[in-house]
């Protein structure tokens, strides 16, 4: 008789300890304008392990009370992002959404979206609208070098993870598949001129 596979259970004050730990999410410095940033690790959130209703919970309790009252941006990191391993789902990400209190969510200017692939980009001009409205799509801006992002966020005030940089460090001998800071609306762009064709047109695209 074949045994049954058990699934281990993470309890909510566990999977609150990891994503503490694992610095998913974390508040630090400020973009050119000012703004607080809310820093997101993609890569980093434990997907298998946390429930929306934990990941709700734990927003709630240690980072929406260090946004209230001020206007912010999001910095959300999208390096090595696996929809196996560290995607939430489509509901659950509307579901996040929907359950940002008001005063914080009205105080959201900016949302700078790094290292897009086509996919989620294609995605984002599909659906983005009518997941988070389009007050929120209007916000998104993708980023899809590093040297770009630091014309928004003030370089010496983020801490990234060494990958981020790695995988940037190898997009300069990848340069068929940059696609360039073109944008899905005309509110949205994501770099400055630049003298060197290769790292103007750089993003990161479906591996």
């Amino acid at each position: 008789m074949s045994s049954v596979p058990t699934v281990k259970i993470v309890s909510e004050s566990d999977q609150e300890n990891l994503m503490e730990k694992l610095e998913v999410f974390k508040v630090q410095g400020r973009d050119k304008r000012g703004r607080k940033v809310l820093r997101i690790i993609g890569k980093l959130f434990p997907a298998r392990l946390t429930s929306t209703e934990t990941l709700n919970k734990y927003l709630e309790k240690k980072i929406f009370p260090k946004l209230e009252g001020r206007p912010f941006c999001i910095l959300y990191l999208h390096t090595d992002v696996q929809r196996s391993e560290n995607f939430p789902g489509i509901s659950a990400l509307r579901s996040i959404y929907d359950a940002i209190p008001i005063n914080v969510k009205n105080n959201l200017e900016a949302v700078y979206f790094v290292h897009p692939c086509l996919q989620d980009r294609l995605f984002f001009a599909t659906f983005g609208r009518f997941l988070f409205g389009g007050g929120l799509y209007g916000k998104l801006k993708y980023v899809n070098r590093l040297e770009f992002l630091w014309d928004h966020v003030r370089r010496a005030e983020i801490e990234l993870p060494e990958f981020a940089y790695d995988h940037d460090d190898d997009m300069e001998y990848r340069p068929m598949t940059d696609f360039g800071p073109e944008s899905d609306h005309p509110r949205v762009y994501c770099g400055t001129s630049d003298s060197n064709p290769v790292s103007m047109y750089s993003m990161r695209c479906i591996a």
